[in-house]
């Protein structure tokens, strides 16, 4: 009775944890640009998020959103718009788009020119580029990624830092609240993420649940071994 009691606990367990690592591998992760480039540095950050989400194994999107902070909102535009690094050989970026919450502003065209340095923080295997001007920056631009040559087991293994450390670069425009065309932008310059990505609420929340199955696990062991 005592062993079927354990063999089902740890089958349980076992159980729970598998899908606990699924739903982490496919949890979003979320970079914060902060660090800016000299052109940037008398602005206070952070400046933009990207969030990569894993649609399978071979294919991910990444979303680059401007953020508002110190009366200032930073649009994401112009040359070397929205970069990253990706962890893969070969790889292909399609379905480009960028949206603007502010009127007047018309993001895009964008293009794909390879890889490419992007100003001190080195070289990216992934530049968007887009059209020049500051009325054709967006709020948010996304894209997919497709794995032409292996296979990513989560979304924090799709992309990873270059050879100066940094995974993402966009090109940031600081336009002051409310942001409008007329007024044009403060400043403008390249922005990058300089720290480990954080992992969405969720992951976090299922590694404090897979510690409290092993608690559980833990107590009826103990209790079954005292009985």
């Amino acid at each position: 009775m005592i062993k079927n009691r354990l063999t089902r606990s740890f089958a349980f367990g076992s159980v729970l944890l598998l899908a606990l690592g699924v739903s982490s591998a496919f949890a979003d992760q979320i970079y914060t640009l902060s660090i800016p480039n000299a052109a940037m540095s008398g602005f206070t950050g952070p400046f933009a998020t990207a969030t990569v989400h894993l649609v399978n194994s071979t294919q991910a999107t990444v979303t680059f959103d401007g953020l508002d902070n110190g009366g200032f909102f930073y649009l994401i535009g112009d040359g070397s718009e929205a970069d990253v690094n990706v962890n893969a050989t070969l790889f292909s970026i399609t379905g480009i788009s960028g949206t603007n919450s502010f009127s007047g502003f018309t993001p895009g065209p964008y293009s794909t020119p390879g890889p490419g340095n992007v100003s001190s923080f080195g070289a990216f295997n992934a530049i968007v580029d887009g059209f020049d001007g500051f009325t054709h920056s967006a709020t948010e631009v996304t894209y997919t990624l497709n794995n032409l040559s292996g296979t990513w087991v989560g979304a924090s293994n799709v992309l990873t830092p270059n050879a100066s450390g940094y995974s993402v670069a966009v090109h940031s425009f600081a336009c002051q609240d409310p942001c409008n065309t007329t007024e044009g932008a403060a400043n403008t310059g390249l922005v990058a993420n300089g720290a480990s990505p954080v992992p969405e609420p969720t992951t976090v929340s299922l590694f404090g649940l897979a510690g409290l199955v092993a608690l559980v696990c833990r107590s009826r062991k103990q209790t079954l071994a005292k009985n």
